[in-house]
């Protein structure tokens, strides 16, 4: 699976489980350590932590290896790092404070309509 058909998989999960305002950042044309961003918003830290378990059990499922993961136990922001694939799962408030949407503003931004 080549990573943009991996990251729409990703971004369809956050969105299975109430994952607001979903985004794929092109980031493979300016960075190496990745190729795309996966960034969405939740209403509470229970509904991040219902996202990430639902990404991490459904990419299991799909043979797509985590690396490494961050900010679990606080649940206000939540990095999942697939290699090509960086997910991060925001409550709203983080991801207004953080706007990795403005810091990255000159990269490709493609907005996931929810299915």
């Amino acid at each position: 699976m080549d990573s943009y058909c991996k990251a729409r998989l990703i971004a369809g999960l956050t969105q299975d489980k109430g994952g607001n305002d979903v985004v794929l950042m092109h980031i493979g044309k300016l960075v190496s350590f990745a190729d795309f961003f996966v960034i969405c918003s939740a209403d509470s830290a229970r509904q991040v932590k219902a996202i990430v378990d639902h990404v991490i059990s459904s990419t299991k499922n799909n043979k797509i290896k985590i690396w490494h993961s961050e900010g679990y136990e606080k649940s206000d922001w939540v990095l999942l790092d697939y290699g090509d694939i960086v997910v991060h799962v925001f409550t709203e408030e983080q991801r207004l404070f953080y706007e990795l949407e403005r810091l990255w503003s000159d990269l490709p931004l493609e907005h996931i309509e929810a299915a």
